[in-house]
């Protein structure tokens, strides 16, 4: 489990393919910290890790078909950046929200616009997430906690909506150098997904 507060930006270094895609990451995280079968979200993805460096600041992860379906196809490209988050710790303060690591959707970047000293990120995203994207509600965009702004129609009939990226996140994530077209892996606050449930068990 996790909070959508990015505590680092890794970059692949190496993609192999085994049973499952072996991906290499290279982060400032400590080494010695990082335990075999810990998990950290990368970008979203809640994985677990595989291998580590003894000296050099890397770690491995297995990403799984499933996972390659379901989440930004160059998030598993050798130089991509990756928003990074350890997972949370009983008494860890909880800085953003109650975050899986379990994508959703992937969602497209169709804007970013300065807006004051911040950036105004414009997604779309497919019908499927629609329900449970509201204004001031929470989502976790690339494993990121943000806070919805304004949410519309997309022209194809999905949904489209924005966020704001404070110079902070802006500095300490990869959305300091978004660009249209960027996909961006969708996780909707999981409170929406239970309330949708107990909607279907009730009314079935």
């Amino acid at each position: 489990m996790f909070t959508g507060i990015i505590t680092d930006i890794g970059t692949v270094t190496k993609v192999e393919q085994r049973a499952d895609l072996r991906v290499t990451i290279e982060s400032d995280y400590d080494p010695a910290s990082i335990a075999i079968g810990a998990s950290i979200s990368c970008s979203g993805v809640c994985l677990t890790v595989v291998d580590k460096g003894s000296n050099a600041r890397w770690f491995a992860v297995d990403v799984s078909a499933e996972t390659l379906r379901h989440s930004a196809a160059a998030s598993w490209a050798v130089g991509a950046r990756l928003n990074l988050e350890r997972a949370l710790k009983v008494g860890d303060e909880l800085g953003g929200h109650i975050v899986t690591g379990h994508v959703d959707s992937v969602g497209r970047i169709v804007g970013v616009d300065p807006e004051g000293g911040s950036l105004k990120i414009v997604v779309e995203a497919p019908a499927a997430v629609a329900p449970f994207i509201a204004a001031k509600g929470s989502t976790a965009l690339g494993g990121v906690s943000l806070t919805v702004n304004g949410v519309g129609p997309a022209p194809d009939g999905g949904v489209r909506f924005d966020v704001n990226i404070i110079p902070h996140t802006a500095e300490w994530t990869t959305f300091g150098k978004a660009a249209v077209g960027d996909e961006v892996n969708i996780e909707i606050d999981v409170l929406a997904r239970y309330l949708s449930r107990m909607r279907d068990v009730l009314t079935s």
